[in-house]
């Protein structure tokens, strides 16, 4: 099990084919999970509409995050976060090629 949220990340430059997703932590009602991203983003036209509400932070790197509601993207870096409400839709327009971005991300209102 993961020990360090910044442990095992890919190497700065080093893409991935995809993001990696790990659970942190599951109990009833709340779900703990880091992601690393390296260059990823949501694909076009695709918005999350989660029935759940999510907390976010950035621990490193740096992402665009839009909503539906929001002209402007967020740029989060490293120490930003965000509670996103349950159905609020949002979808990541970019992360950092060049530094893994890595997210902790609480869900929670899960059934």
């Amino acid at each position: 099990m993961l020990a360090n949220l910044l442990a095992d990340l890919p190497h700065p430059g080093t893409p991935t084919p995809q993001e990696a997703f790990e659970d942190i932590l599951s109990r009833p009602g709340v779900r703990i999970e880091r992601i690393v991203s390296t260059g990823q983003c949501s694909p076009d036209g695709f918005w999350y509409d989660q029935p759940h509400g999510e907390w976010v932070v950035v621990l490193a790197g740096s992402a665009g995050l839009a909503f539906d509601d929001e002209a402007e993207v967020r740029v989060m870096r490293a120490g930003d976060f965000v509670d996103i409400a349950p159905h609020r839709r949002h979808r990541v327009v970019w992360t950092d090629a060049d530094t893994p971005t890595v997210w902790l991300a609480v869900h929670y209102g899960e059934p």
